[in-house]
């Protein structure tokens, strides 16, 4: 993905909010887009990373931002991940909001320890007297050849570390709304973009908004069965929806937009009203949180469940760079489909 493409106006998914009068923004330019006008209605908002600056990121989501707020504003880094979430901790710490960004999500690993005993603890340590607004962005997801070093998605990792909120955007709307959140926040934030949404387009309001972290969102009403999709798969779920609805399968497509605080709430509701669920990500099936989802919602609603739960997710392999094979590797609308028809 070049880093001029996620600026045209390609079409791409439409979040349930959009008609066809509405202003449209890609994925990526959403992220630009926010950064800047959040940055010139909060001068403690500083932008560090690696070539964040000069070349606007490794996928240009940060282009421009450099130009207008100076390099003590947009401050690139020496590549050295630690120090990067050391630097946004110490300032969030003394009272500014860092929004630090690690490329790829794979990068985390070297990051690991700044982030999960460092960031998610510092609040629980000082008995919460300590804020520390830190957003970390970083880009997951395959379907780019990046090859098994810069393409997976470890959200579950994330997510089992208690301090730390995730959220994985499906679309520009929520990119917007979602990142937004994440900057006000007083908490330590994971913001994943996806790398294969970035030319996506949809509609955006051209004024800040917030979208509340935990909340998930009804994609689309249905009394079938419920499909729980994480990040890029609701598109490919909104589109086993539209193949099964076509042999008499009515989906209830469900968003959690954050995966931790997950709105458990909302699926247990239409579960309880469909009967049926099968959950999709983009990540290795196994450990996943479509386990966790589905754990709690035999906990929960089990009396509900008309089938076992079923989960579509990637094989437990690393990712590979054929790009054949990076196509078998990650779900898409007819494995989707096929997991529905499955259950039984």
């Amino acid at each position: 993905m070049s880093p001029d493409n996620i600026f045209e106006g390609a079409t791409g998914s439409e979040s349930s909010e959009s008609n066809a009068e509405e202003r449209k923004l890609g994925y990526g330019a959403a992220v630009v887009e926010t950064m800047a006008q959040i940055m010139r209605e909060d001068e403690s908002v500083f932008l560090a990373g690696e070539d964040v600056g000069a070349h606007g990121g490794v996928f240009g989501y940060f282009r421009g931002l450099q130009p207008e707020f100076g390099d003590d504003r947009v401050v690139d880094t020496p590549i050295a991940e630690q120090a990067i979430i050391g630097l946004g901790i110490g300032a969030a710490v003394q009272g500014l909001r860092p929004v630090v960004d690690l490329m790829f999500m794979d990068f985390i690993c070297v990051a690991m320890d700044q982030i999960a005993n460092q960031a998610a603890k510092l609040k629980y340590m000082f008995g919460g007297g300590a804020k520390l607004p830190l957003t970390i962005t970083t880009a997951g997801g395959a379907g780019l050849s990046a090859a098994a070093q810069h393409s997976q998605s470890l959200e579950a990792m994330l997510c089992h570390i208690p301090g730390l909120k995730v959220v994985m955007p499906s679309d520009a709307y929520e990119v917007k709304g979602l990142l937004t959140s994440c900057i006000r926040e007083d908490n330590p934030t994971i913001f994943i973009i996806n790398k294969r949404k970035l030319a996506d387009t949809c509609h955006v309001p051209e004024e800040l908004f917030e979208i509340p972290l935990g909340e998930g969102h009804i994609f689309r009403e249905g009394s079938d069965v419920t499909l729980v999709a994480i990040g890029r798969m609701v598109d490919e779920a909104r589109g086993a929806a539209d193949i099964l609805s076509k042999e008499g399968i009515d989906c209830e497509l469900i968003n959690p937009r954050t995966v931790q605080p997950l709105d458990i709430d909302l699926i247990v509701e239409s579960v309880s009203k469909t009967g049926n669920l099968v959950i999709v990500h983009e990540a290795v099936r196994f450990g996943g949180i479509g386990a966790e989802i589905a754990a709690q919602i035999q906990e929960q609603a089990f009396d509900y469940l008309d089938a076992p739960i079923g989960r579509v997710a990637a094989p437990f392999s690393p990712i590979p760079f054929s790009p054949a094979l990076e196509k078998l590797y990650v779900p898409d609308a007819e494995r989707i489909a096929a997991g529905v028809r499955n259950l039984s």
